[in-house]
């Protein structure tokens, strides 16, 4: 986390995310971070459909066609929660932690940095918290690799 408070600061960038089943994880992890208020602009925790078009602007259309976990639905996202929070870099996560259910393991991000937007599709493994911390570190590792590609 000390890497990715460190590049958005080099660049002058703030942070802000919409989280589904991480519930605020990434929030929390970032703001562990000493000097992360320097860079850590707002969060969102969008557990439903509600509030993801609320809070970052998904389109009720793209979670009709793709369904709620969906990379579609995790890049409006971050798109949206970019531009609500006026950051540089925006990230969505929605998926299935379990511990129950169809698809458990699978999460969907998005992430936008400034003009540039990405989605991804990932399945991990383990217990609903382990799920969880995987999302988090997977979408760590991807925004610090593309901040470092600036």
């Amino acid at each position: 986390m000390e890497e990715l408070v460190s590049l958005l600061q080099k660049h002058k960038y703030t942070i802000s995310m919409a989280e589904s089943c991480t519930g605020g994880l990434l929030a929390a992890c970032i703001v562990s971070v000493p000097d992360a208020s320097k860079v850590f602009n707002q969060s969102f925790v969008t557990y439903t459909e509600e509030a993801k078009m609320k809070y970052a602007h998904v389109k009720k259309e793209t979670i009709q066609k793709y369904g709620v976990v969906s990379e579609e639905v995790a890049y409006e996202m971050a798109i949206g929660v970019k531009k609500e929070s006026n950051s540089n870099v925006g990230i969505g996560i929605t998926g299935y932690a379990g511990p129950t259910g169809d698809n458990v393991g699978l999460v969907c991000f998005g992430l936008a940095i400034n003009n540039e937007a990405y989605a991804y599709e990932m399945w991990f493994k383990g217990s609903r918290n382990d799920i969880r911390a995987e999302a988090v570190e997977f979408i760590v590792r991807k925004t610090i690799e593309k901040l470092n590609e600036l």
